[in-house]
């Protein structure tokens, strides 16, 4: 698996990286969301260059044009909740994609809240095969999050492409996800990629729970 770190490249996404890790900034949750939503944004155009593309001819009102566009039939999948802004910055971007969604939960099992499990309960998704899959998810902590999920799109079909981004990713998690996908023909794109998890699974210095200061405290 190929590894696209954003933060080696000056560029203003490490500003918007940089305000949501920012506690001074998180207790914003519409600017936390709008600046998910800006790095997908930026994330999508440039995991764009990657895709497939032949020249098209446009009429015009004058004449003929010709345009080098896309061909890939894209799908952008994301895991419910703290995917979602991330998943709309992706669909600003790629407007005509279509769109697949599923639930996964991380739980503790044990009482000290040491041991991590993940349960997967939901999937809504078109026919995946032979798509261009864009499989987005804010935090790449363990990667079994990411694993399960793409487990279980594949029961829809299998993609002729796969892409995968995050916002923040730990080592562990990309170390993870290479075992998952050894060759070349995946790429994962992040905004930053952070040393240590601590004992409860979390990303070190990561952000917090993206879910929660997108969208408030859960029971």
């Amino acid at each position: 698996m190929k590894v696209i770190n954003f933060a080696e490249t000056n560029s203003v996404l490490n500003q918007y990286v940089a305000e949501i890790r920012d506690v001074q900034v998180q207790s914003d949750r519409m600017r936390f969301r709008r600046n998910i939503e800006r790095i997908g944004e930026i994330m999508a155009y440039e995991m764009s260059k990657e895709l497939t593309y032949s020249e098209k001819q446009v009429q015009t009102p004058l004449g003929i044009a010709p345009v080098s566009t896309f061909d890939d039939d894209v799908v952008i999948a994301t895991v419910f909740r703290a995917g979602l802004p991330l998943h709309t910055g992706f669909l600003n971007v790629f407007d005509r994609a279509g769109n697949a969604f599923v639930s996964a939960y991380r739980y503790y099992k044990d009482k000290e809240c040491r041991t991590v499990d993940v349960h997967i309960e939901y999937i809504a998704t078109p026919d995946l095969s032979g798509k261009t899959l864009l499989l987005v998810d804010p935090m790449l902590a363990t990667g079994e999050s990411m694993e399960l999920a793409w487990k279980a799109f594949l029961t829809k079909g299998t993609p002729a492409k796969l892409q995968i981004a995050c916002v923040i990713a730990s080592q562990q998690g990309i170390d993870h996800l290479q075992r998952l996908f050894p060759g070349d023909e995946v790429s994962l794109w992040c905004g930053a990629i952070d040393p240590d998890m601590n004992e409860h699974s979390y990303i070190v210095p990561g952000l917090g729970d993206a879910g929660d200061l997108a969208f408030g405290d859960k029971l």
